[in-house]
């Protein structure tokens, strides 16, 4: 079963609270990631809480490895259900990662692989090659946080079919930057329909402007949701 988080990508606890009031029962997880989190702090990550949702805690912390532990383990103590943490801090950071959240039963560790904004030739820019298989570099990527003991990774759907047959379950796939079949892809260079992400076998989606931009968000919601099945 893919379960679908939806992104509170807002600027005031206000806006953030009333989507999920809105949403109910249709929605259960949401993430925050670092406008509302630095506009609000941990207040809103309670406030979500609160009213019987989980939390994925989205800063994709990218640091030397006892400054994420450190902050790794504040999330955690706040409740967290999923962070992030940027793959490429390496096998040290990850790990270190890892050790601070505890038991990725109550808080998983996720690591960023390759961002869904970026394309192959980003990608080889970055890293200073000319364009890269991006499958490849996420399953690189992947491999380490396996080693290093993360729940699991966030790629695009394009390279989770990858990852899962490499890795089975043994990682979990986030994908975030999901459409609804034939919507605008805004910034994402590498987004995927809900169909897509569940045939790649994905097992969280996180869900953005599909539902928080619909004129009835609840509708939207339910779409989703039909989608996914």
């Amino acid at each position: 079963m893919t379960i679908p988080i939806v992104a509170l990508d807002f600027a005031t606890q206000g806006s953030a609270l009333a989507l999920v009031d809105q949403l109910g029962e249709t929605c259960r997880f949401y993430k925050i990631g670092a406008e509302l989190f630095t506009a609000c702090g941990p207040t809103v990550v309670r406030s979500v809480q609160d009213r019987g949702a989980e939390v994925f805690l989205d800063l994709k912390y990218h640091d030397i490895p006892n400054t994420v532990a450190g902050a790794v383990r504040r999330a955690a103590d706040l409740g967290a259900r999923l962070l992030t943490v940027h793959a490429s801090g390496g096998p040290e950071m990850l790990s270190a990662a890892v050790a601070a959240a505890g038991n990725p039963e109550h808080c998983g560790v996720l690591a960023v692989t390759v961002l869904t904004s970026l394309a192959s030739e980003e990608v080889g820019s970055i890293w200073g090659r000319g364009p890269v298989n991006v499958a490849d570099e996420v399953v690189r990527l992947g491999e380490m946080a396996r080693q290093a003991g993360a729940a699991g990774i966030v790629c695009s759907g394009r390279e989770a079919a990858a990852v899962k047959r490499r890795f089975g379950s043994s990682l979990l796939v986030l994908i975030p930057g999901i459409r609804m079949a034939g919507g605008a892809t805004h910034d994402q260079a590498r987004a995927s329909t809900p169909a897509d992400a569940v045939a790649a076998g994905a097992d969280y989606v996180v869900v953005g402007r599909a539902v928080t931009a619909a004129a009835d968000r609840r509708v939207a919601m339910r779409e989703m949701m039909a989608q996914l099945a």
